[in-house]
């Protein structure tokens, strides 16, 4: 039984050696061809691979400035929607609330106090809603005819909350009327 168990171990190692050394003789028998030849360009294939290369590269490039083209568009499109929706739908409120207040001045002075609070709050904001809309991809006369209402809204805001006379007040209303103009104007000829 001793000589049993101590024999498996020997046989065990002489077949991994043998083994081994099996895979390394395949190993070195399988290097030993070499390749004849020159390491030469035909004459009339260099040019022909250069233009081919050339004509991918190129159009590559056109490829990638064609999909940032339509990225860029695709960005300029969501940041006019995104500011003219915030310019259309806060100035019409803003607009609505002043209206009130001018009809409190003109017809119910009593009212005066309860509808300048609401004018105030609209205008600041619907120039904050507008103001935080503006982005890069906004074309600069998008841009400056945006913040010429946020401007023209605060300024009303402000001659509202410091009860400026009527004179200054009717001054602000009509920057802000022609700022709004301005502003909605770009807005339709940049869906267009």
């Amino acid at each position: 039984m001793r000589n049993g168990w101590l024999t498996a171990p020997r046989v065990r190692l002489a077949g991994l050696v043998t083994g081994t050394s099996a895979v390394l003789a395949m190993v070195v028998v399988g290097c030993t061809n070499v390749t004849d030849g020159d390491a030469a360009v035909a004459d009339g294939e260099a040019p022909l691979y250069r233009a081919s290369v050339t004509a991918a590269s190129e159009e590559a490039a056109a490829s990638s400035s064609a999909r940032e083209a339509e990225r860029q568009a695709s960005l300029t499109v969501e940041a006019v929607r995104t500011s003219c929706e915030a310019m259309s739908s806060s100035s019409a409120e803003a607009v609505g609330s002043v209206n009130n207040y001018v009809d409190a001045m003109n017809n119910s002075p009593a009212d005066v106090a309860r509808t300048a609070g609401p004018a105030v709050d609209a205008l600041n904001h619907s120039a904050d809603l507008v103001a935080g809309s503006l982005s890069d991809p906004l074309t600069s006369e998008l841009r400056d005819a945006l913040n010429g209402w946020v401007d023209a809204a605060r300024g009303v805001a402000t001659a509202i909350a410091g009860n400026y006379g009527i004179d200054a007040f009717n001054a602000a209303i009509e920057v802000l009327n022609r700022a709004k103009t301005t502003a909605l104007d770009r807005c339709d000829a940049a869906y267009r």
